[in-house]
Formats: structure tokens, C-alpha cells, sequence
């Protein structure tokens, strides 16, 4: 068949990992003022999946746009407040304000290193939480209640989930505005997918009607691998255009980062994951998901 001259211009367009045309976001427009905060889920019943690595650089990358971002740890391990180098002991922490409703939300807030991005942060206490709760009135709303009071604040309040579809989790979909779904380019952890799918949509029915999927976003990719790039397709298959175009490839920097309690775009701000995370934001924002 004779290829038409507009078939060989699209041939030079370059192809992104999910297939389709690679392109730059355009910088986020600086903002006439701040909040209230738009609420989003990183969220993913299976662990290691990337949900805290991409709330903390996500979260940076808006800060450095001038975005007043808090991220929220509710995980009981904590890892989002060990990766941006917060007390976790002795400090008022998001358990104590799901406990008791009298605490001032504010007394858990804590500075970062970097600049507009604030956190609130957890840890092994809050494995507890569920079992306090369940006798709770609407105990499914108050997470929800807790971040009404801080979200005229920010622009944005990002929410570390646990790697479980219980309360905690509940919590956190009933109190957003929309979920991004980190999803490791493994197989294994893409037939979960379906059921928090499943789970996000008995939330929006019962609970939320106004939550919304901002987006599946590719993590741990490697393009060496057949694999990895078989399990993307396939996403991208059967999701569409909710698979983001910003895909995050596996790097030993994320670790590195981890350990040094700061964001990759602090640690290493040339490196190509940094430069992911900035590609993210700019989609999110692109997408309206952001302000």
C-alpha cells in the first residue's frame, strides 16, 4: 500500500512508552491565589507498587510550581514521612486527629525541606485506627472531616494510602476529589487494578459521588525488558486514556533519595526520574486535575 505524505509526517512523530505521541507538557501558569485544596488518593491495594516515592516527588515538583501542597501519610509504616525527613514520635499525627475530632488539625502540620510542601505525618499508631473506628458514627467521613479543615490552605493535599482496600483506605476515597493509581509494570500487580476500580466505583456510589480517576500512572518501567512493555500495552488496552502519558522508570535514585529523606528533584534534579515527576505535575495540571 502507498504510505500518503501525511502518513510519513507522522511517522517522524516520536512514541511515548504508552504508544502514543510523545509530548512536553507546558509549564503549570503561576496561580492568582491559593486554595481551597483539590484532594487526591495515591492508591494501590498492592505495596511496593510506588505510591509513596510518587506522592513525595509529585507533591515536590508542585511545591517548586508554586503550589501549596500537603501530603498526607496514612500508612501506618510511615515511609512518606521517613522520605521527606519528619518526626514521626512524639508529635501530633494523623491518627490523633482521626481519634479525636477536638484536635486542631494545624498541630500536626510539618515543614519539609522543601519550600510549600507540608506534611502530616503517621506512624505505627495508626495501624489501630481501624479498630477504633468501626464502631465510629460515618466513621468513613472523617478523614474527610479532618482535611475540610486544612484544605483552604493549599492548593493541592496529596493522601499516601495503606497498601489495603480496608477503612483507612475508604477514608481516604471518601474524602477526594479524584485517585491516581500507581501501577507497577508487572503482571501481578495489574490484576488488581479491576478490583480497585471496582472499589473506587462503590465509593463514588455509596459514599462520594464527585470522586473521579485522575489517572494510572506507569511506575518501575524498563523498556530493556519485554515484559514491562507487554504489561504497558495492556494497560493501555484496556484503560485508554486514564493511563497517563508520563511513565516512571525504575531507578537505584529513588532508594538513594529515600534514605537521604528528600525528593529526587532535590537529590538529583537533572536526573531523568526527576524530570518524570516534573512531566507528571505538568500532566495533572494539563488535564485539570490540578490547578
Amino acid at each position: 500500500m502507498t504510505r500518503t505524505k501525511h502518513d510519513q509526517a507522522d511517522s517522524t512523530i516520536p512514541l511515548g512508552p504508552t504508544g502514543r505521541p510523545f509530548r512536553e507538557f507546558p509549564a503549570p501558569p503561576a496561580l492568582n491565589g491559593h486554595g481551597p485544596a483539590r484532594i487526591i488518593s495515591l492508591c494501590n491495594q498492592k505495596g511496593g507498587v510506588g505510591k509513596t516515592t510518587t506522592t513525595i516527588n509529585l507533591g515536590a515538583t508542585l511545591a517548586e510550581d508554586g503550589r501549596r501542597v500537603l501530603a498526607v501519610d496514612f500508612d501506618p509504616q510511615g515511609a512518606l514521612s521517613a522520605g521527606l525527613g519528619v518526626q514521626t514520635h512524639d508529635v501530633t499525627t494523623i491518627y490523633d486527629l482521626l481519634l479525636s475530632r477536638h484536635r486542631d488539625p494545624f498541630e500536626a502540620i510539618q515543614k519539609t525541606s522543601v519550600e510549600g510542601l507540608d506534611v502530616i505525618p503517621a506512624n505505627i499508631d495508626l495501624s489501630a485506627a481501624e479498630v477504633h473506628l468501626v464502631n465510629e458514627v460515618a466513621r468513613e467521613q472523617i478523614l474527610a472531616g479532618v482535611l475540610r479543615r486544612v484544605a483552604p490552605e493549599y492548593d493541592v493535599i496529596l493522601v499516601d494510602c495503606q497498601p489495603s482496600l480496608g477503612l483507612l483506605t475508604v477514608n481516604a476515597l471518601t474524602a477526594s476529589h479524584g485517585v491516581v493509581i500507581p501501577l507497577e509494570c508487572e503482571f501481578f500487580a495489574l490484576r488488581g487494578v479491576a478490583l480497585l476500580i471496582e472499589t473506587i466505583d462503590k465509593v463514588r456510589d455509596r459514599l462520594n459521588p464527585a470522586i473521579e480517576l485522575d489517572g494510572i500512572l506507569a511506575t518501575m518501567y524498563d523498556s530493556r525488558t519485554l515484559h514491562s512493555r507487554e504489561v504497558l500495552e495492556r494497560v493501555v488496552d484496556a484503560f485508554g486514556d486514564e493511563v497517563l502519558e508520563t511513565v516512571i522508570t525504575r531507578t537505584v535514585k529513588f532508594p538513594d533519595a529515600s534514605v537521604a529523606g528528600t525528593p529526587i528533584t532535590q537529590f538529583a534534579p537533572e536526573h531523568q526520574a526527576a524530570k518524570a515527576y516534573r512531566q507528571l505535575a505538568r500532566e495533572l495540571v494539563f488535564r485539570g486535575a490540578i490547578a
